[in-house]
């Protein structure tokens, strides 16, 4: 490998130590959906508060009606938010229902299919036709939580589930990490906007569109800086929308083209202490070989190539990862799984390889991938269709149908959000 190529591996560790964790900002839980903890979450409050029925019955004493037939007297009833002030005695019963507090000297509950009830009043006689040993139906003061429990640890994306819980544990404001800002650039004299083109020979830019969609899915706020020109002061121009931001990506003009322009522009004495600091260019892989990592404005800046797939495919790798740190994430990025090539392959040249392919269940119970026979960087249909990526290690050698390879699944990951 030549030295001006930066292994993938490398190129993440760089991006990943200039990112710092978003400072924290309270938002309502009905506004929590998504949000990445900034402290922990504890209860404030015990659940049950104090033992209480697990279904509708009787609460009785087990001694009561350890032989049955057995009869007692209701003295009361036990609603879910109410109580039964008084004590259950020797042959004393109370109506309960699923979530009342049990009432004291009680301590099983008889279901009421198993009962017989010559009324729904007080005075009423019960008989009792199945027993229940002590604890039965019962839920203990403190079952599910206490006061002061963790609930929920730092650095967690919260669910649904996750807001259930803070609802149960009184919780009705949540400390989260801020959204993390990314402002987005992009270059090209040839590219214009969805429904604007009107010259066939013209690119639909698509890009900033997948971009903002990862940067809102992984839990950014995107800003549209939009299209800069192949000129110098015009992308200087939108390039200083970026102060202010907590990055900023650009796509295109990455490259050493007459046209690209991204690191001349932006690395211009004009902007003073604000221009453009590249921390590196290039790296060991395909699709994405010309990406510029650095900083502008003051913030950690990530150039990326201008070919929509070689985009996506380094917002998966790069972008993802980034902003997961910045989120205060304790796992980021996609994870790589283990799957089964179903046709051969060649032997992969200096770069790691990215190769999208589509993946089936075999009949030994693991995932078969099958890479698509083109794999041109302009081909969005092909990413939008696979399932995963291949990743392919630089120099890795050719492969036969049956082997196990790594892969980065994409079909329900975040992009799916």
């Amino acid at each position: 490998m030549s030295d001006d190529l930066l292994p993938v591996s490398d190129a993440l560790a760089r991006i990943l130590s200039a990112m710092s964790p978003m400072p924290a900002e309270t938002v309502a839980l009905t506004e929590a959906l998504g949000r990445v903890t900034a402290d922990p979450i504890t209860a404030r409050r015990t659940q049950p508060p104090v033992a209480v029925s697990a279904m509708d019955g009787y609460a009785v004493r087990a001694q009561d009606v350890a032989s049955v037939p057995a009869t007692l007297k209701r003295i009361g009833a036990a609603p879910a938010g109410g109580l039964f002030e008084g004590t259950v005695g020797p042959g004393e019963c109370v109506r309960i229902f699923t979530g009342g507090p049990v009432p004291d000297g009680a301590d099983a509950i008889v279901i009421q299919e198993d009962v017989d009830a010559d009324s729904e009043e007080d005075g009423a006689t019960v008989t009792v036709r199945e027993g229940a040993a002590a604890g039965t139906y019962i839920r203990p003061a403190g079952l599910d939580f206490h006061e002061g429990d963790l609930g929920i640890a730092a650095g967690r994306r919260l669910s649904a589930r996750d807001i259930g819980l803070a609802a149960t544990m009184n919780v009705p404001w949540i400390s989260v990490r801020r959204k993390p800002r990314v402002a987005i650039l992009s270059t090209g004299d040839e590219i214009v906007r969805p429904g604007e083109l009107t010259d066939p020979m013209r690119i639909v830019s698509s890009n900033a569109y997948a971009l903002a969609a990862v940067v809102r899915a992984v839990g950014g706020e995107p800003v549209d800086l939009g299209i800069a020109p192949d000129d110098e002061g015009a992308l200087r121009r939108l390039a200083a929308g970026a102060r202010g931001a907590d990055m900023l990506v650009t796509t295109g003009g990455a490259s050493v083209g007459r046209h690209d322009l991204v690191q001349k522009a932006l690395g211009d004495g004009e902007f003073g202490a604000d221009a453009l600091e590249v921390g590196f260019w290039k790296i060991a892989m395909r699709p994405g070989k010309p990406l510029i990592f650095g900083r502008f404005a003051g913030v950690p800046m990530l150039g990326l190539p201008g070919n929509p797939v070689s985009t996506v495919v380094c917002a998966t790798v790069f972008l993802r990862p980034a902003l997961e740190t910045m989120l205060g994430l304790e796992t980021v990025g996609a994870q790589e799984e283990q799957a089964v090539l179903a046709v051969d392959l060649k032997e992969n040249d200096r770069r790691q390889d990215y190769v999208r392919a589509t993946w089936e269940m075999g009949d030994d119970g693991r995932r078969h991938v099958r890479p698509f026979p083109r794999q041109d960087s302009s081909m969005m249909s092909r990413l939008a269709a696979a399932d995963c990526l291949i990743v392919r290690p630089a120099h890795d050698p050719s492969r036969k149908a049956g082997d196990t390879v790594r892969v980065l699944c994409l079909a329900g990951d975040f992009l799916s959000i």
